[in-house]
């Protein structure tokens, strides 16, 4: 029985064949995805007599500012759960109107501001931020 040999040189050309048409046909390698961030803030304030300013205000990711009026947390007769109701479903309705245009919440910080101890007087403040892939 007589044995064939391959030359080193048709193993060689044959290998380097396999890998040039791998390399040929492979996918082109996918673009790195670019996040875009955006927020809005609540400042609700604390001020007695319900004559505090309190907002929600957004910023996309161009530049485009809106506010909206929250209700202050006090009236002339005190703590005003009505108006602090109010808010909370503000600010749901707001989360979930950027979450279905395809926002993705990230994080939210808190804080609050007040000129001195015993003036009661202050807000409270919260920074909503949300994220998105763009290609």
């Amino acid at each position: 029985m007589k044995t064939t040999k391959l030359s080193p040189w048709i193993l060689f050309f044959a290998a380097a064949s396999i890998i040039a048409a791998l390399v040929a046909f492979k996918a082109a390698a996918p673009q790195p995805s670019k996040l875009v961030y955006m927020q809005f803030s609540t400042i609700e304030s604390i001020i007695p007599g319900g004559l505090g300013r309190s907002k929600m205000i957004t910023v996309m990711p161009e530049g485009t500012k809106t506010e909206e009026d929250l209700q202050n947390f006090y009236s002339m007769v005190g703590i005003n759960f009505g108006n602090i109701s109010s808010n909370n479903i503000a600010i749901t309705k707001k989360i979930n109107d950027l979450v279905a245009q395809g926002w993705e919440f990230d994080k939210v910080m808190t804080g609050t501001q007040s000129p001195s101890d015993n003036n009661g007087q202050g807000i409270f403040i919260s920074r909503y931020f949300f994220k998105r892939t763009v290609e």
